[in-house]
């Protein structure tokens, strides 16, 4: 009875070879980012780029010497012993060639060594290059990117590995030119012997490469993935060694439940990242041991020949010597695709960072934004919701701020306050309507003219772990040098009593991050904040909440001394505390986004409106 083929059979087949395709077309769509690895470490240091590739062509060459050289060598040896020569003068004939084969080895020892310096030097750099890379793209992106969570998924995958990534590409890269160099020289020869041991030599190794690429992409999957549970193990951390909350955390017994959280997302990550490495270990074991077959059978061939009396002993031992050598190569060859190929998974994620715009831009030809401010600021008709968010947080602002104003901002919690600020500074853009000075939109005006013409201080201002000087200096950082205007700075801030109670007064560090550092209270730390903020010689000052942290007496103090020192100058004020913003010329008061009261003190208290029920009911508490 005759039987046909199973139709299946084909299918199979095909399904094999459109499976090897596919896999083939990702790994080249995935060592796109090479030429930008080349540039890279091009960028980080053109001598250690140069000689990278100089030792690289020297390598590529050595092994076939040496293979060759050793044929020589025993052909020689033997060649003596059927002419019957003596000891000495066989020694003599075969001599050249051993000091071939040394000179070879010297040369390879010295290229190892060359490269593995060059290869420390160029990572260093290489690393402060890439992080420096990363950094200033930090400074160039607004300020939305840094309020979004995902953003920091973002940059924690740029950060992870990107340097050695980088680095890799181009060991691996260099290595595979190498590698194809050394191999061509090596099938060259192997092929006037047989050519099947070449074809058995290259195929025996694919199998391997393909299994070591498909393990390579899950393990940069998942530790992509899990980017947001990378910084919460980071963050958990931060928690448990961390000088802000190591008193809450051991005053509440915290320790033990972080730590547990802690671990069990470590056992996570441990358990994923081994079940990919125990697969990727049996799939390497498996096609590891049918190359071990083929070089064995190969070489069993290749004696078998050799007891013939086909060749020669020396030719056995340079084609043993260039079989292992070829199948080594081919293996390494592979072997580096594979990581080239997991390298620019990495690097992706770094590109992609680097590639990243930011909206808020200096328009070409920018004006200078107006000093002094002669006409005021105008919001007019002005909404705004966050990127990604529908709702509204503030809604049809109208408003005009006078030259030389004092005007205070009120309201509830989340009622816009801070947004507004935001906003005026042009740290975001609105969604709807403008905002102008002197009749100019913001977004007509150079960006940093504009910012230089703001001094802000927000609730959350930051804390330098640096000198006070530094501190102080950093309001306008172009100024740092100049201690005088630090000094009357700190005169302006209040802080100048603070300061001549520290140690090294303006060279105290502050802080206790380093040794020595001097720590502040809170009230403190807000009058050095202060004296940043009058250390620059604004249009417009911003004080956010900046006295939260000080006494009903000081702050009262500060406000007095901040209306005389903001005489002609535009203040906008932000605090709860109702006794301060009665100083104001004028008080906006915001609820739900939107202005609902705006006049003087007394106006709004005779209004007997929000204001006033929210200054009669502060007022009550000090009774």
């Amino acid at each position: 009875m005759k039987t046909g083929s199973s139709p299946q059979a084909p299918q199979s087949q095909n399904a094999l070879i459109a499976g090897i395709r596919k896999r083939l077309n990702e790994v080249w769509d995935a060592v796109r980012n090479t030429p930008q690895a080349f540039r890279l470490v091009w960028a980080a240091s053109r001598p250690a780029a140069l000689v990278g590739v100089g030792l690289t062509l020297v390598a590529a060459f050595l092994p076939a010497g040496q293979a060759w050289a050793g044929k020589l060598i025993i052909d020689t040896i033997i060649n003596s012993t059927k002419q019957g020569l003596t000891a000495e003068q066989g020694l003599r004939q075969v001599l050249p060639f051993l000091g071939l084969e040394l000179a070879l080895v010297l040369i390879s020892s010295l290229t190892s060594s060359a490269r593995s310096l060059s290869d420390r030097v160029l990572q260093s750099q290489l690393s402060n290059h890439i992080n420096s890379l990363v950094m200033r793209k930090a400074i160039a992106l607004d300020l939305a990117f840094f309020e979004n969570p995902l953003f920091y998924d973002t940059l924690q995958n740029a950060r992870r590995q990107a340097d050695s990534s980088a680095l890799n590409i181009v060991k691996s890269s260099l290595q595979l030119v190498q590698q194809l160099i050394t191999l061509i020289s090596l099938i060259v020869l192997l092929v006037r012997f047989s050519p099947w041991l070449a074809l058995i030599v290259f195929v025996s190794a694919i199998p391997s490469f393909l299994a070591q690429s498909q393990y390579a992409e899950r393990a940069f999957r998942a530790v992509s993935r899990r980017a947001p549970e990378s910084r919460l193990l980071n963050y958990l951390e931060t928690l448990l060694t961390g000088n802000e909350t190591v008193k809450e955390v051991k005053l509440f017994g915290l320790g033990e439940t972080l730590l547990a959280r802690y671990q069990e997302l470590f056992i996570k990550f441990y358990l994923e990242d081994r079940a990919i490495a125990e697969r990727r270990t049996l799939a390497s074991l498996g096609w590891g041991l049918l190359s071990d077959l083929a070089y064995y059978g190969s070489y069993a061939w290749i004696v078998w020949r050799t007891i013939l009396g086909v060749i020669t002993l020396g030719d056995m031992s340079m084609f043993l010597s260039i079989f292992r050598q070829s199948q080594h190569s081919i293996r390494s060859l592979l072997d580096n695709v594979s990581r080239l190929y997991e390298s620019n998974l990495f690097l992706d994620n770094l590109m992609t960072y680097l590639e990243l715009v930011p909206v808020l831009t200096s328009p070409e030809n920018g004006l200078p934004a107006p000093a002094p401010i002669r006409q005021g600021i105008e919001f007019r008709n002005v909404s705004f919701s966050y990127p990604g968010a529908s709702k509204l947080v503030l809604r049809n602002i109208n408003l005009h701020i006078r030259p030389g104003e004092r005007m205070a901002l009120v309201g509830l919690n989340g009622a816009g306050k801070t947004t507004l600020i935001k906003l005026l500074a042009r740290l975001y853009d609105p969604t709807e309507g403008q905002i102008l000075i002197d009749g100019i939109d913001l977004r007509d005006m150079d960006l940093a003219s504009l910012h230089q013409r703001f001094g802000v201080i927000f609730q959350d201002y930051v804390r330098y772990q640096f000198s006070v000087r530094e501190n102080i200096g950093f309001g306008q950082v172009e100024a740092l040098e100049d201690f005088e205007r630090i000094q009357d700075a700190a005169e302006r801030g209040g802080a100048t009593t603070v300061i001549e109670g520290l140690p090294q007064g303006y060279d105290t560090v502050l802080g206790r991050r380093w040794e020595k550092g001097a720590e502040l209270s809170g009230g403190q730390w807000q009058k050095i904040a202060l004296a940043r903020a009058f250390m620059r010689k604004a249009e417009v000052m911003v004080l956010d909440e900046p006295t939260s942290a000080l006494d009903a007496q000081a702050e009262y103090e500060v406000f007095q001394r901040f209306g005389e020192l903001m005489e002609g100058r535009i203040a906008v004020l932000i605090s709860h505390r109702f006794s301060t913003v009665r100083m104001a010329d004028r008080i906006v008061v915001l609820g739900d986004g939107e202005i609902r009261e705006l006049g003087t003190h007394a106006e709004l208290m005779a209004n007997d409106d929000a204001y006033a029920r929210l200054f009669n009911l502060q007022a009550e508490g000090y009774r």
